[in-house]
């Protein structure tokens, strides 16, 4: 996890700032897809869960600083989405071209569901609506389309060009 952190650190950065200042201005059927979710997956597919977790939950806490909800649920959904993700991915998944859309979607339907419910416990009544429901659904759709892209960012940020032997973490 050493050598991971001077890589993670800008890309989560540059994540909160591409989630909030660029995506806002490419809406698709009213909806802004959730990068920093798929971004968080696409780590916990390639490093596995824990690290993922550790992502998602930073980058979620960073999208939370800009949105109108309870603080720590978009780092909570995205933590947990990570880990679910990536445990999966430890056992079942196998590569193929679809996956990263498949994961992507995936992303989008667990932690919408589970940013919807824990903000709708925790008190944020406009979360607990038939209408949230409809557009987490879109966000969901939206994650499935710029996944692959953001695997492929993140497989770029994280790929190991140190020799083989100096390989410890």
């Amino acid at each position: 996890m050493r050598f991971l952190a001077p890589r993670l650190i800008p890309l989560g950065v540059t994540l909160v700032i591409v989630q909030v200042a660029l995506f806002p201005q490419l809406r698709l059927f009213g909806v802004v897809p959730d990068v920093g979710l798929v971004a968080a997956v696409a780590v916990a597919y390639r490093h596995g869960p824990e690290v993922g977790a550790w992502f998602g939950f930073a980058v979620g806490f960073g999208y939370d600083v800009f949105l109108n909800t309870p603080m720590g649920l978009s780092a909570l959904a995205y933590a947990l989405c990570a880990y679910l993700v990536g445990s999966i991915e430890r056992g079942l998944l196998r590569r193929g071209r679809w996956l990263p859309s498949f994961l992507g979607l995936l992303a989008g339907i667990v932690g919408g569901g589970c940013f919807l419910l824990v903000g709708a416990l925790a008190g944020a009544e406009e979360l607990a609506t038939t209408e949230a429901i409809a557009i987490q659904a879109k966000v969901a759709l939206y994650g499935a389309v710029v996944a692959p892209f953001a695997f492929a960012v993140v497989n770029l940020v994280l790929r190991d060009d140190r020799p083989a032997w100096t390989l410890r973490d």
